[in-house]
């Protein structure tokens, strides 16, 4: 712990960056305990404050900019890398849509203290046109809001924070091992559970091609088309005859569809 400490001391605004700048490209390098401990720090006299909010700050704009980039030219193909290094990409990917289906590009704002749609909303951005120096400015008012909160926690409880970490050096290398071992653990499970829900989605899925022969075979099939707005503006093609509603309008909604028929659910 005192190595870590000095470690800190020494280099403690390019760690800052750098884990910021990990986390924020999708990396699983948790950004939040670099942010409490340089607050921490800040107000113990060893940083400047102003300067560790500007170097987080710059960490988040970097890496969102290359995720909005990436966003604008390579478009859904994004999306689907980013499902697939996720451990939950049904979830994050379905909540980072929905945010941006109800409150627009403000979303960017709240974007960071959500996990998951931290990483997502950049490249969404740039999937839906919105424009850089907008992206820029609201992707920057968000980071800076993050980077506030998080610094400021540490900076209040210094004190509190400064006894914990001497309790826990009394623990050594062992804290580790168990530290290491509960995060080991944890994404085992949600490799698990993520295994079983896609299995079972498989099971229910249907290949376009065979939605095409069915309704040209004459079969009456119900087809939602469940897609949020900022999808349709993106890729602006809708299927014949389908019901458009997105799933927070289902429960409003839910009369529409008919009772009798097969229904098809067409989502991103």
């Amino acid at each position: 712990m005192k190595h870590t400490l000095q470690f800190i001391l020494q280099y403690g605004y390019s760690v800052l960056f750098l884990t910021v700048l990990a986390e924020q490209l999708g990396l699983p390098i948790p950004a939040v305990p670099a942010l409490l401990a340089i607050g921490a720090l800040a107000g113990l006299g060893h940083f400047s404050f102003a300067i560790a909010l500007a170097v987080a700050v710059v960490a988040c704009l970097a890496a969102d900019f290359v995720w909005y980039y990436m966003g604008r030219v390579r478009g859904q193909s994004i999306l689907k890398l980013l499902c697939r290094l996720s451990l939950e990409p049904d979830y994050c990917v379905s909540r980072t849509k929905g945010l941006f289906g109800r409150y627009g590009d403000n979303g960017l704002l709240i974007a960071k203290f959500l996990p998951g749609f931290s990483t997502i909303a950049p490249p969404m951005a740039g999937l839906t046109r919105m424009t850089a120096p907008r992206f820029l400015l609201l992707d920057g008012g968000g980071s800076l809001l993050w980077a506030t909160t998080f610094l400021g926690i540490g900076f209040v409880l210094r004190t509190q924070i400064e006894e914990a970490a001497e309790a826990l050096s009394g623990f050594g290398a062992s804290l580790g091992v168990v530290a290491a071992v509960i995060v080991a653990g944890y994404a085992l499970w949600q490799l698990v559970q993520r295994r079983k829900t896609l299995v079972s989605l498989r099971a229910a899925r249907v290949a376009p091609e065979e939605v095409l022969q069915r309704m040209e075979a004459g079969e009456q099939l119900v087809i939602l088309d469940l897609r949020w707005p900022k999808d349709i503006e993106a890729i602006p093609y809708q299927l014949p005859n389908a019901i458009h509603f997105t799933l927070d309008e289902l429960e409003e909604r839910h009369q529409e569809i008919p009772r009798d028929r097969e229904i098809v659910l067409y989502c991103s």
